[in-house]
């Protein structure tokens, strides 16, 4: 199963940048990331072989041992898992209403560097917890 990250905007090479690809590259599950233009351009498409995961702030909180039983979850149902983070707009209702998740890292308003930093730090460790590394919250 791959872990595809879909964000809107370019982040460069910054500290979030290097931050979110140490993550990715630290998990054992194949991973992607796919950066669209910042404004316009193509929109993200939920997509019937994927998961489709939107982030927002109105959406569900999820503690990590939650994230991980779904991964569990929709790694046993085959296809790939598609997380989507939207422009400064946000993503489209659209796409919203396609999610099978509409997941909140976080009531508060990110940047989108950070957002991306945080998602790929939660899947390094929902992706951990899974391989049954010890999870200091248990």
């Amino acid at each position: 199963m791959l872990l595809h990250i879909v964000a809107r905007g370019k982040i460069g090479r910054s500290p979030e940048a290097e931050l979110t690809e140490r993550y990715l590259k630290r998990i054992s599950w194949p991973t992607r990331m796919t950066e669209l233009p910042d404004r316009g351009g193509s929109n993200p498409e939920a997509t019937t072989n994927n998961v489709n995961v939107v982030l927002d702030e109105r959406g569900k909180t999820l503690t990590t041992a939650e994230l991980a039983r779904r991964l569990e979850r929709w790694k046993q149902d085959g296809g790939d898992v598609a997380f989507v983070i939207g422009g400064a707009d946000g993503t489209a209702r659209a796409l919203q209403a396609q999610a099978h998740l509409l997941w909140s890292l976080s009531p508060l308003t990110l940047p989108h560097g950070l957002c991306r930093v945080i998602l790929a730090e939660q899947l390094y460790r929902a992706v951990s917890l899974l391989a049954g590394h010890p999870y200091h919250r248990e």
